[in-house]
């Protein structure tokens, strides 16, 4: 992994030093002005965006975000806004709680296991917080109307911010999609267009609508500010551990762009001296079978991820050609995770072995997290002590569908006493 580089500067130099520089591929190095695009003119690589850290590190210290709002802006300094007058587009994302999930730890054999539950986020999802940057951003460029390819998550949470900000919504889905997302979507009241196709098609008409329409598409022509956000998550993580770095974070994965984005989240915190520098955490994909090109290319030792057609349940990280599949591949491998794949029938349980031991109901995409979790501390993956962290990214009731009808319910009874007493003699004693 790459190290961050701080420049030496006098206090009269950083005075005036812009923080966030410009962009920079990821691929070949090749540095390119700050403007909504996404893609390497050079390679057609992915460009990120790059921070003058010298700067950075004159602006941030553990004081100064312990001084900051309860949300994604405790962590300015470090993202992609540069003028400390521009207010956010925010809902109050982010600061979510740290979960020291005993219960699911005993069942696991961990001692030290912990949920981060973004299901908390205003929309429901951990995208609150990559939507509440892009947002910003665009508005601050002059943006008037934001749009976004999605699964479900990213249109809910754009439509929403976008009704806040009094910015125009344009969302595209997949038609088949859950029906909760399409209503959690349109009460905001967004232009809503569904399309016969996966979100792969979806995605794809999206980039080709870009040559024709002066729009910021979140997740496309904004992707390297937006994806700055989801570092926000680690960020968190870190701070409510105490300022220290777990042993192993397990993140789902669809595009990958968010798991990238956690290494780069680790690395700053380190180069800038927030945490101690070793040991640094693994990181793990999670995957569900129906669409697992990652973790199919991961056992099979391959640094290509080649296209699937989705076919699961967890709607919300079904991308079968994800973007960033090769850096999840290689970040995977570096830091010693790994990155792996569970049935539907296993999503399922992993949805009610977290509501089953911490009270917390996730979405499919978080029963993938927890049956790889649960499957990799059968296997031996971890010991006792270790400190594990999943992130659990989405709301239960966005994918409720899952898991309904799975409880085995009574008859109803009577209401009255010695009914209930008859009934269930067994609860009184």
């Amino acid at each position: 992994m790459s190290s961050i580089r701080l420049l030496d500067r006098s206090d009269a130099e950083t005075a005036a030093t812009p923080r966030v520089i410009g962009l920079v591929c990821r691929a070949c190095g090749h540095a390119a002005p700050l403007q909504a695009t996404n893609m390497c003119e050079e390679c057609f690589g992915p460009l990120e965006v790059q921070y003058d850290y010298a700067e950075v590190a004159r602006r941030v210290s553990r004081e100064s975000i312990a001084a900051g709002p309860a949300s994604i802006w405790r962590y300015r300094a470090l993202l992609p806004i540069e003028s400390d007058d521009v207010e956010p587009i925010s809902l109050g994302e982010g600061w979510t709680p740290l979960i020291h999930a005993r219960n699911l730890g005993e069942e696991l054999g961990l001692r030290n296991l912990y949920v981060k539950n973004d299901t908390l986020n205003p929309t429901g999802s951990f995208k609150d917080r990559v939507v509440s940057v892009a947002l910003t951003w665009a508005r601050e460029q002059g943006f008037a109307t934001v749009a976004c390819a999605s699964t479900g998550n990213l249109a809910n949470s754009v439509a929403a911010y976008a009704a806040s900000a009094g910015l125009r919504a344009v969302v595209l889905v997949p038609a088949g999609i859950e029906p909760g997302k399409i209503t959690a979507t349109s009460v905001y009241r967004p232009t809503l267009v569904r399309i016969n196709g996966s979100y792969d098609d979806v995605n794809r008409l999206c980039t080709e609508l870009i040559d024709t329409v002066d729009w910021a598409f979140c997740n496309i022509n904004l992707r390297p500010f937006y994806s700055e956000g989801s570092k926000t998550l680690t960020f968190e993580t870190v701070e409510q551990l105490g300022w220290r770095l777990p042993d192993e974070i397990v993140i789902p994965v669809a595009s990958g762009c968010q798991f990238v984005k956690h290494e780069k989240a680790v690395r700053e915190l380190i180069d800038l001296g927030l945490v101690d520098a070793s040991p640094r955490p693994r990181l793990t994909g999670a995957q569900a079978a129906g669409c697992g090109p990652v973790a199919t290319a991961f056992a099979g030792g391959s640094d290509l991820v080649t296209p699937v057609r989705p076919s699961t349940i967890a709607h919300s990280i079904a991308i079968g050609n994800p973007s960033d599949g090769a850096d999840v591949l290689r970040i995977s491998r570096a830091t010693g995770g790994v990155v792996e794949s569970v049935t539907e029938d296993e999503i399922v349980e992993g949805i009610e072995l977290l509501a089953a031991t911490e009270g917390l109901f996730a979405e499919a995409a978080g029963g993938v997290t927890v049956a790889v979790l649960r499957k990799l501390a059968r296997a031996g993956r971890w010991q006792p002590d270790a400190t594990v962290v999943a992130y659990i990214t989405g709301h239960g009731l966005k994918t409720a569908d899952a898991v309904a009808g799975r409880a085995a319910l009574a008859d109803p009874i009577a209401p009255s006493l010695r009914t209930f007493v008859a009934e269930h003699a067994d609860l009184i004693g």
